[in-house]
């Protein structure tokens, strides 16, 4: 049994390492996505022409990829987790401009998820939706530190994903609790937002982080979201202030708070909900 476990898990890991390839390419072109969608929206609203539409389409799936620099396209043998960054020496093949560490570590985290997700719940639909939990995580934590944005398209789908699971208990919460967890997650920090706005007359988070934590208080239930939100805060309290002693802040003096819930849901999967309380000090 052990051994089969190993299989598994190993094969999960394996699974997740491509599909952290994946990753880098939403993580990437998800906010241009929506940034083509909100022009083409807001031309429709002015009443004025929509720009062209490029010559070819731009998703998920195609142009292919290739080096930012020069457009080399990246050819399969290029493309292999991990390996490729290896043999290329983190250079592209053409420009031998270098290539961002963070792609090779975004296959290896997303691995070392996978394969937790399945040595800790085995090959079940059970793991297989922690699996889904983790990546969607990763993508918000990813793309929200690097435009401030936390897309519908994923934030949605994970809250009814938690909410779906609880009700054919997959994830082990009460559909009563991951019900609640949802409600109480987006109104807690649609109030904050609200009180800190009428108070200062700026705008302390953004929607998605709204439904981001909706979506955790889904999968973990309502009982899990005051540790979640205390380890988040604390977390991001000491980012912001190393930030800024550095001169690190972007313009605005302000840093995300997506990744740190996303940080938070991360470790709640992996060590429980109780244990992030002995983190605070609580």
């Amino acid at each position: 049994m052990p051994e089969m476990q190993w299989v598994a898990a190993l094969l999960g890991g394996i699974f997740g390492l491509m599909l952290g390839s994946f990753l880098n390419v939403v993580v990437y072109r998800m906010p241009k996505i929506m940034e083509r969608q909100w022009a083409a929206d807001y031309a429709e609203m002015q009443g004025s022409e929509p720009a062209r539409p490029p010559a070819e389409p731009f998703n998920l799936v195609v142009p292919r990829s290739c080096c930012p620099h020069c457009g080399h396209q990246i050819r399969w043998f290029e493309n292999i987790p991990v390996a490729s960054y290896l043999a290329l020496r983190g250079k592209c093949s053409a420009c031998r401009a270098p290539i961002s560490p963070r792609y090779p570590a975004v296959e290896i985290a997303t691995a070392a998820l996978f394969f937790f997700c399945i040595w800790t719940w085995g090959p079940t639909v059970t793991g297989l939706a922690w699996c889904g939990f983790a990546a969607a995580l990763l993508s918000l934590a990813l793309i929200d530190w690097d435009t401030t944005l936390l897309p519908d398209d994923i934030t949605l789908p994970l809250l009814w994903a938690g909410l779906i699971g609880s009700s054919l208990h997959w994830t082990g919460v009460p559909l009563f609790a991951a019900l609640w967890g949802a409600v109480a997650g987006y109104l807690s920090l649609w109030t904050i937002y609200w009180l800190f706005k009428l108070l200062t007359g700026k705008e302390g988070m953004g929607y998605g982080d709204f439904k981001l934590f909706a979506a955790l208080g889904a999968w973990f239930g309502w009982e899990a979201l005051v540790p979640m939100i205390l380890m988040a805060s604390v977390i991001g309290a000491i980012v912001g202030i190393a930030m800024k002693f550095s001169s690190g802040l972007r313009e605005g003096g302000y840093i995300p708070f997506g990744p740190f819930l996303a940080g938070t849901g991360l470790t709640a999967m992996v060590f429980g909900p109780n244990a992030i309380l002995h983190f605070v000090g609580l």
